[in-house]
């Protein structure tokens, strides 16, 4: 059998990374993961670790700040995974330096997981959102280390949820606002599947310095298809209110940051196309659910299910 890769995940406590370590160990990598001292003592934390912990999981104390640890954790891997928060994302930068130091990490996978940060065209509205997780990218690239990059567009459990109504937690069931025509394709991914496919690629060689871009069939939507969807599935129709791409940049001009940040992210999917508005290049993409037609996922169908 194939040596599995040794993996490190730094993360491995929130949402995204506990599902990475998981499936790491689920998919036979010995897994590693990098745990700060307090979080050992946080009870919001404390339930994660030991069902990781009793998946086979080791745990390795130190932190993004601590370049002792982070060398020593880093030294015993192949594979460095990094799933922190997309505001903290420049905090990659000591252990992009690690890394090109200990020269021994086969693969590298950054913290992006969302849109294609590269692709981005409303780069004077997110407040650095994205240039920031370009920067960490020619960081990555000047150093000569190999990566994939994990562009998952949209998690289901952001903006789906109340479909796509910023300020909403529930789909509405009376009357619900349309961006832009309501024809521009947006792309949701659960956190649980983007995983499984982050795993699966870490030791792909078709993988190797490329975007991995996820656009699961049925994941793949616009706000009409989403509102129709919905209607069916609440036998209603719903009272549609048109916002065009002009009032929607001035609601977003007229709302502070970070307040505006769902409608900067509306009309990035939604409005401007972020993430379906490319075709995906071979020299530098490949599409996740064509390279492992094998891995089950739910669709945004069943997600709705779920709401009713």
């Amino acid at each position: 059998m194939e040596k599995k890769s040794k993996v490190l995940i730094i993360g491995a406590t929130g949402r995204l990374g506990y599902h990475l370590a998981k499936f790491s160990t689920e998919y036979c990598h010995p897994t590693f993961a990098l745990i700060r001292d307090s979080s050992f003592n946080d009870p919001n934390k404390q339930q994660k670790l030991q069902s990781l912990s009793i998946a086979g999981v080791t745990f390795l104390k130190g932190s993004l700040e601590d370049e002792g640890s982070l060398m020593e954790a880093v030294k015993q891997v192949d594979v460095v995974i990094c799933s922190i928060p997309s505001k903290q994302v420049l905090d990659q930068k000591l252990l992009i330096r690690v890394i090109k130091e200990a020269g021994c990490i086969k693969r590298f996978i950054p913290s992006e997981f969302g849109a294609d940060p590269d692709k981005s065209q409303i780069s004077d509205l997110d407040n650095n959102f994205y240039s920031r997780k370009s920067e960490i990218r020619r960081l990555i690239e000047a150093g000569g280390i190999p990566y994939t990059y994990i562009c998952c567009n949209l998690f289901m459990s952001y903006l789906l949820p109340s479909l796509v109504q910023p300020g909403l937690k529930t789909p509405p069931r009376d009357k619900v606002t349309i961006f832009g025509d309501g024809n521009t394709k947006g792309v949701f991914v659960n956190s649980v599947d983007v995983a499984a496919f982050t795993i699966s690629a870490l030791d792909d060689p078709r993988t190797l310095n490329k975007v991995l871009y996820l656009r699961p069939p049925g994941n793949v939507c616009c706000m009409n298809e989403l509102v129709e969807a919905w209607e069916s599935k609440i036998g209603k129709k719903l009272e549609k209110i048109n916002v065009s791409e002009e009032e929607l940049l001035k609601k977003i001009k007229d709302t502070p940051y970070p307040e505006n940040l769902e409608m900067v992210f509306i009309y990035s999917t939604f409005v401007k196309g972020d993430h379906t508005y490319f075709d995906i290049e071979p020299s530098s993409g490949v599409e996740g659910t064509q390279l492992y037609p094998h891995l089950k996922y739910t669709t945004i169908s069943e997600h709705l299910d779920n709401l009713l």
